[in-house]
């Protein structure tokens, strides 16, 4: 179990060793405006909706993975901070539920998603298929599953849904983000590799 302090420290310190990072100098890269400016205005949006809409169980789209690897985990993470930061200004939730939205729904999943994204890169092929598959949708799939169930033992239970069917609950709702982060990921390697900052031609598409 985690308190609303100990979520405020940890989101705290994420957004702190991101920013030593000087994710700021990825700015520069004048492909990642658009994902970033889409990001802002989009996200907060959808964060928003449970609570613009009374209903017994939220389904709630996290975004982390995808925002993760158009961005860079770097930028991302002050970027999803950000995001959460609008979604209190368009919504009623109080500044500790927002905190728990962005630890949970953002900056954990996308952490996780930067770890299994690494462990892939050292021990998978190097390769298009794996990158798509491997990293947008699998790793999807395994970091919000994975935020959810941390969430779930810090103590934000689903209302309405016993202990034994949360589990099966959370796993269903991560193929949501999971499906269309892969499906947008595909996308963007065939027509728009420029809105990645994971994605490297001289790392995938070199034949060995």
């Amino acid at each position: 179990m985690m308190d609303a302090y100990a979520e405020t420290l940890l989101a705290l310190a994420l957004v702190l060793v991101a920013l030593a990072l000087r994710p700021w100098r990825l700015l520069g890269h004048a492909g990642l405006h658009t994902p970033l400016l889409a990001t802002l205005a989009l996200l907060p949006l959808l964060w928003a909706v449970p609570y613009w809409h009374a209903v017994p169980l939220h389904l709630q789209w996290s975004g982390a993975c995808l925002v993760t690897l158009c961005l860079g985990w770097p930028l991302a993470v002050p970027v999803l901070a950000l995001v959460g930061g609008i979604t209190w200004a368009i919504t009623p939730a109080p500044a500790g539920e927002i905190v728990s939205l962005v630890l949970w729904q953002g900056l954990v999943p996308a952490t996780l998603a930067l770890a299994l994204g690494g462990l892939q890169r050292r021990f998978l092929p190097h390769h298009p298929l794996v990158y798509t598959l491997g990293r947008a949708f699998f790793g999807t799939l395994l970091a919000v599953f994975a935020a959810k169930l941390l969430a779930l033992w810090a103590g934000h239970t689903l209302p309405h849904v016993s202990e034994e069917l949360s589990w099966i609950a959370l796993w269903l709702m991560a193929w949501g983000d999971a499906i269309v982060t892969g499906m947008l990921v595909a996308i963007f390697v065939a027509y728009r590799p420029q809105w990645l900052a994971t994605w490297s031609d001289q790392l995938y598409l070199t034949r060995s």
